[in-house]
């Protein structure tokens, strides 16, 4: 059936010169059917850079969003416009005007896991992997840092500075608990934990690495370890036993699964691209806002 599918999806790609954009947390089929395969940003970027007339990004919302505010001539898609993001919906664009109001003079920075409307309210966006760079390049000491409190907390252990911290967070990161560490530490001793910075800090404080998705892939890929307990969402677990076999991974949590990521389907890929239906566009007026904290990242990164 996937086989089937897969080849209808490739003739609809084709004819409507689509693109397929993949997150790592995607389902194993959907992954299997990616033109390029990486984090939100480094897809967005790739949705910049291509001819393509239609992106479609297998991911949540905000992602889509994303793509869309840097592309904004090409026709983003999203196969299921209900797979959203809990922590992009944790911060309003009203809530972030009167925290900002109540802080005045801070500058404001945002993790890309966010609406279009909050970044349009920011100074500059980071993500998991440049986030410490990012408040590092920031010449203000009163800064405020959303929607995630745990990467927030995280660069400030880093840089030992204090940010004025949101209080969102991904609750499929937050399944990731230290006891689970500290009980896989024990069992599988020689194992290397990596862990992402959305983890609550207890989690983090018990890492070898603490990492972004791609972080984590790039070091198993040059790592001489053969072993290691992975604490991010498990599809990516998943995707490095298929990449390394000759490697062991386990999960920090068995239940550690976004169920917003996993809403995409083939199915939903196919029929997205017959009926060139879900579209994402970010108005103009929020678009030109919303890109200018995202341009500042990458002018910088």
């Amino acid at each position: 059936m996937n086989n089937q599918l897969t080849e209808k999806i490739k003739e609809l790609k084709k004819q409507r010169n689509a693109l397929i954009l993949v997150h790592n947390y995607q389902r194993q089929e959907v992954q299997d059917i990616a033109d390029f395969k990486g984090d939100s940003l480094e897809l967005s970027r790739k949705a910049a850079a291509t001819d393509a007339d239609v992106i479609v990004f297998c991911g949540v919302h905000f992602m889509a969003e994303t793509a869309s505010i840097l592309s904004p001539q090409k026709k983003v898609l999203l196969p299921d416009l209900e797979s959203g993001c809990p922590m992009a919906d944790m911060i309003t664009r009203e809530q972030l005007i009167q925290f900002k109001k109540k802080n005045p003079g801070a500058t404001v920075v945002t993790y890309i896991n966010s609406t279009a409307e909050v970044k349009a309210e920011t100074d500059i966006c980071c993500t998991s992997s440049n986030a410490v760079k990012v408040v590092k390049s920031i010449h203000n000491d009163k800064i405020i840092f959303c929607p995630d409190r745990n990467l927030g907390s995280y660069v400030q252990k880093v840089l030992n500075k204090k940010l004025i911290l949101w209080q969102g967070f991904c609750p499929t990161h937050m399944r990731m608990l230290p006891e689970y560490v500290i009980e896989k530490k024990r069992k599988y001793p020689k194992a290397v934990v990596l862990v992402h910075p959305e983890c609550q800090p207890e989690t983090v404080a018990l890492a070898d690495e603490v990492l972004s998705t791609t972080g984590i892939m790039n070091y198993v890929k040059s790592s001489g370890a053969d072993e290691f307990i992975i604490g991010t969402e498990n599809e990516i677990t998943f995707v490095l036993r298929r990449m390394y076999p000759d490697k062991i991974f386990h999960t920090v949590s068995d239940i550690a699964l976004c169920p917003n990521m996993k809403k995409n389907t083939l199915e939903k890929v196919l029929w997205t691209l017959q009926d060139m239906k879900n579209e994402i566009r970010v108005p103009e007026n929020i678009r030109e806002k919303a890109y200018k904290p995202i341009k500042r990242m990458l002018d910088i990164f």
